[in-house]
């Protein structure tokens, strides 16, 4: 399959890519492993996300608070060893971000010196200053806005946003505060279709939609969701496989063939 990229993908390409200006739709998928990072950049992917997701789709949590600094840097370098020509961006995880401007470019640092190429941080114009002190230290900025996870218990539950007009115009003023601030793109998560598609319209940066709508300059999803490896999945998700049933189904036929001896067979012995 040839590969749909100019090669490395660059902070500067993606921040010129507006579908309005005549650029293909951004694609970017989230993983945490050389061997997913491998796999989704032979498929072409713009941006490899190495998301703080990593706590429910690997690590068995309920929600994202539970991850570190260290334990995204680690995942960022595991990324970072496939040597992906797709942007990896590093997930800042909860309180990585929240407390000063020290510690946040401190936190930053860690995900850039891991291999990350950008990182990315949940919330609108209240992260201003961190995105400006970030940006100063030459770190290029994701923003995240909408439904933010590691905001799920202030939310009280991973909800839609933006869902009546006040609410909508606040996300896209905050959205622009971002922006005025150097974000050079902004995930925007579960809020409907036509504030997703106004998101977009308003912004000078791509938007890349999880649960937004087809109307933002780009889609991202999960690996394992996209997969079908993982149980739950959100209204937005679309499974592309059922690697889960498929596996299991492998693993049960191999216990078998241990259990009936037919497995080793000649062929899968030294002699």
């Amino acid at each position: 399959m040839p590969d749909p990229r100019p090669a490395p993908v660059t902070v500067p390409m993606v921040r010129a890519a507006k579908v309005r200006d005549g650029h293909q739709p951004l694609v970017m998928v989230t993983a945490y492993d050389a061997p997913g990072a491998r796999i989704v950049d032979a498929a072409g992917v713009d941006l490899i996300l190495v998301g703080d997701s990593v706590a429910n789709a690997v690590l068995g949590y309920e929600d994202t608070l539970q991850v570190t600094v260290d334990d995204m840097a680690h995942h960022v370098a595991a990324v970072a060893r496939a040597r992906p020509g797709a942007l990896i961006v590093g997930d800042l995880p909860w309180m990585s971000y929240h407390v000063d401007v020290a510690d946040t470019v401190r936190n930053g640092a860690a995900l850039i010196r891991a291999d990350a190429q950008c990182v990315k941080l949940e919330g609108g114009a209240v992260r201003a200053p961190m995105v400006e002190a970030l940006v100063r230290a030459e770190i290029p900025v994701m923003g995240h806005i909408g439904l933010t996870p590691q905001s799920v218990n202030a939310m009280g539950g991973f909800r839609v946003q933006a869902r009546d007009d006040e609410a909508a115009a606040d996300l896209i003023a905050g959205a622009q505060v971002l922006v005025e601030a150097g974000v050079f793109a902004i995930v925007v998560e579960g809020v409907p279709e036509k504030v997703g598609h106004a998101l977009t319209a308003a912004l000078d940066v791509p938007t890349i939609g999880i649960g937004a709508g087809p109307g933002c300059d780009g889609q991202v999803l999960v690996l394992h969701d996209l997969l079908g490896v993982t149980e739950r999945t959100a209204k937005f998700v679309r499974r592309y496989a059922t690697l889960a049933d498929d596996a299991t189904a492998a693993v049960a036929a191999f216990a078998a063939d241990v259990r009936s001896g037919a497995f080793p067979s000649d062929a899968e012995v030294y002699h």
